[in-house]
């Protein structure tokens, strides 16, 4: 059974810095690719970041040069390390899996964060 499992969500003002982390099981960690998403009322999920293996890393426009993605293989966990938080930052944040093999995804229950003064 896979699971993925989020936390470090919360209230933050504007500028300030948040660390969010999603610890898998029941998936070979170190091969499949994973990623942060995130939701805001009224707006589509959009993909904030992803990474494959230790170099394949990708972020949305909107986050590059703020929000860094990383992975402990040895942990089987994902980190999405966020600074100078905006209020348009303010989403639920999913972390999500996939297979390199099948593309099968799986998806976390989500965290929320709000950034607001």
């Amino acid at each position: 059974q896979v699971r993925l499992v989020e936390s470090g969500g919360g209230l933050v003002q504007p500028g300030g810095s948040l660390t969010l982390s999603c610890a898998a099981s029941g998936i070979n960690f170190s091969f499949y690719a994973m990623g942060w998403y995130r939701q805001a009322p009224g707006k589509q999920r959009e993909l904030v970041a992803t990474i494959t293996g230790s170099s394949n890393i990708n972020y949305a426009d909107s986050v590059k040069g703020r929000f860094t993605i990383s992975t402990d293989n040895a942990e089987a966990t994902v980190y999405l390390q966020m600074n100078s938080l905006k209020p348009e930052d303010t989403a639920v944040y999913y972390c999500n899996s996939e297979s390199p093999i099948s593309r099968v995804q799986y998806w976390g229950q989500g965290t929320q964060v709000t950034v607001s003064s």
